[in-house]
């Protein structure tokens, strides 16, 4: 009998949840994922249990944490579509935490955002707040690691600069992308996330790398790095949505929002506050640059189709090599 603390994992096909879920096994722990893509390629076989969300059931979620230790939540979504919305993943989230109350979890780790805030009028950034809230309600101990961007082999952003990089002979910043952002490194986080699951008490921490960029600084590294320097312009913000809006619907998705635009010049990416990782995305970049941008990475395909993993989506042989 293995007697090993069994630990959940929301998304462990996913992103953050894929490289959480590594560290845990390494640990020797056993782990469960609750997600919404049972169908995906599992790369960890018969090490990780699945079980379907059920969201409308509240019976069968609580079961599917009983005798687990530890909860690490990454469920949220990045934009409203017909498929889904921040509305019903901020209710889902409520239920989830209610459902680990009632199985006797220990612990929650959960994935926000910095700068959440219930006041914002963005969407994403108030919801965050308000999961956040509802995680401090709900009754069980938790650590709320507020990452800014997220960097690794799965990444969406610095992939998709890097692929406007190498596709369009001009890069257009919103104003004069002087606003900062710190990313962090996707298994710096992973770690951080593990090391939470020992926490008492509540926590709250700025998940934030060691480098800091402004916006224009970011695509002239990521430009650099991979051979492709473009002029920089910048652009009224209305006018770079419309253009970028444009560029989706070519690409059949969704590159930015209205609210990502204003929390990047609001200055929502950035804390002053130490590092909590220690991955440069200056080398992971230069480590991995003969395959960044080479395919668009998009958010919807990821959604849409939930069977393959999100590199396999990309197509184009991406391996991370920073590590």
């Amino acid at each position: 009998m293995n007697d090993s603390p069994l630990h959940a994992v929301t998304g462990a096909f996913g992103y953050s949840g894929k490289y959480i879920t590594r560290r845990l096994l390494a640990q020797g722990a056993r782990v469960r994922t609750l997600t919404n893509s049972p169908q995906r390629h599992n790369p960890f076989g018969q090490s990780v249990e699945v079980q379907p969300f059920h969201w409308q059931e509240p019976e069968k979620l609580a079961e599917a944490l009983a005798g687990v230790t530890v909860l690490f939540n990454t469920y949220w979504v990045r934009f409203n579509t017909r498929q889904f919305c921040f509305a019903e993943a901020i209710e889902n989230s409520r239920r989830l935490f209610a459902a680990a109350k009632t199985a006797g979890v220990r612990r929650i780790v959960h994935v926000s955002i910095t700068h959440p805030d219930e006041k914002s009028d963005l969407e994403y950034f108030r919801g965050k707040a308000q999961v956040e809230k509802a995680l401090a309600q709900c009754g069980v101990n938790y650590t709320i690691l507020r990452p800014a961007v997220i960097f690794g082999q799965e990444d969406i952003l610095v992939n998709n600069i890097a692929w406007v990089l190498r596709h369009l002979p001009v890069f257009g910043v919103f104003g004069d992308g002087h606003y900062k952002m710190q990313p962090i490194y996707v298994d710096d986080l992973a770690e951080l996330a593990v090391q939470c699951a020992a926490d008492e008490g509540n926590r709250i921490v700025e998940a934030i790398g060691p480098e800091t960029f402004t916006y224009r600084e970011l695509v002239e590294v990521t430009g650099k790095t991979i051979g492709c320097v473009r002029p920089i312009v910048s652009v009224n913000p209305v006018l770079g949505y419309s253009l970028a809006w444009l560029m989706g619907k070519y690409v059949g998705d969704v590159i930015i929002t209205r609210d990502e635009i204003r929390g990047l010049m609001e200055g929502r990416l950035y804390v002053d506050a130490p590092p909590a990782g220690t991955a440069k995305l200056t080398q992971w970049a230069a480590s991995n640059s003969a395959w960044l941008g080479r395919r668009y990475a998009s958010e919807l395909a990821r959604r849409n189709d939930r069977q393959h993993d999100y590199v396999e989506l990309r197509g184009d042989g991406a391996k991370d090599d920073s590590r």
